[in-house]
């Protein structure tokens, strides 16, 4: 069903070495303490994002979340390298390069320690210890309403998650840190830091390039955050055994770029120190040092839309858990 091919590596990787351990067991990877390649693409991401929120109103209205979208996931592509130790090797460096909240509604600080968590390869898909996941135990599924249920089964298609899910991941989020806040549970430092980037954008948004919040919202960070859903929508599915629960869809250009080829998703939670521009190497040396291993593979975005635009992926009950 799922067949296992290299993937197409399009460009030369310099100054980069990569070395595996054994068979089955994390790679490393040696980098410059300073990766000049993501400093230029955090460049070009802001760049291209200044650019295009300036010069808004010469724009059609059709064009910006076509522009404006794609720049919004990039950003956050861009926020997943820094979580992994990228560009430097100066923590609070990468954090205030990476804390502008082009999505809004969620803080970096949470990001970084809830995919952290979700890194822990053990949990991969578990409802309660998995925070990334979108599966719910049978318990929980057997007391939801039934609108409950029609938006789980929703965003379990791949076209509800690129409309929906937005709305569905920023709303569960935000109500159960509100649920915190009030309990006392809170994490006020994380949200403090993020009201702080949201001052810094609302002044260059409605301040100096007098584009309506609203506007942002809706060709900007609501069809960026549907987008980034486009990436994590195949790349974990429930299995038996931890190991099989990741899979690898095998995007070219734009796709690639845009996700910073974490759609090798395998590789990415085999080494997640790997930087982006090192994984396409990364990964066929791991397939070839586990060359007998069966793998879920997509071949691309094309294969997933078939599969599941208006089918449900899985149910959203975890069959395992």
């Amino acid at each position: 069903m799922f067949e296992r091919h290299p993937t197409p590596i399009s460009q030369q990787i310099p100054e980069v070495s990569v070395s595996p351990g054994n068979v089955g067991s994390a790679f490393t990877v040696s980098v410059s303490s300073v990766e000049w390649q993501t400093i230029a693409l955090w460049s070009v991401i802001h760049g291209l994002f200044a650019t295009l929120t300036y010069w808004h109103a010469a724009l059609p209205l059709w064009l910006l979340p076509l522009l404006g979208a794609p720049l919004v996931a990039w950003h956050a592509s861009y926020q997943h390298e820094a979580i992994h130790g990228h560009p430097t090797r100066i923590g609070w460096l990468n954090t205030l390069l990476a804390a502008l909240p082009l999505m809004l509604w969620v803080p970096y600080g949470i990001y970084r320690d809830s995919h952290l968590k979700h890194h822990r390869n053990e949990y991969l898909t578990d409802p309660i210890e998995d925070p990334e996941s979108f599966y719910v135990t049978a318990g929980e599924w057997a007391r939801f309403s039934e609108p409950r249920r029609m938006a789980y089964r929703a965003v379990n298609t791949l076209a509800g998650r690129l409309v929906l899910g937005p709305l569905f991941v920023a709303g569960l989020f935000l109500w159960r840190e509100a649920r915190d806040l009030v309990g006392g549970r809170g994490r006020v430092k994380a949200w403090a830091f993020h009201a702080a980037g949201l001052a810094v954008l609302a002044f260059w948004i409605v301040g100096i390039c007098d584009m309506p919040l609203w506007l942002y919202v809706l060709c900007f960070a609501y069809p960026g955050t549907g987008l980034l859903l486009l990436r994590s929508f195949a790349e974990h599915h429930a299995a038996p055994e931890a190991e099989d629960r990741t899979a690898i869809v095998e995007a070219e250009a734009p796709l690639a770029l845009l996700f910073l080829n974490n759609n090798l998703h395998v590789a990415h939670h085999a080494s997640p120190g790997v930087p982006w521009y090192a994984l396409p190497r990364y990964e066929v040396l791991r397939r070839r040092l586990t060359g007998g291993r069966e793998e879920r593979i997509y071949r691309g975005y094309r294969e997933v839309v078939q599969r599941w635009l208006f089918r449900p992926k899985e149910h959203p009950a975890h069959p395992h858990y």
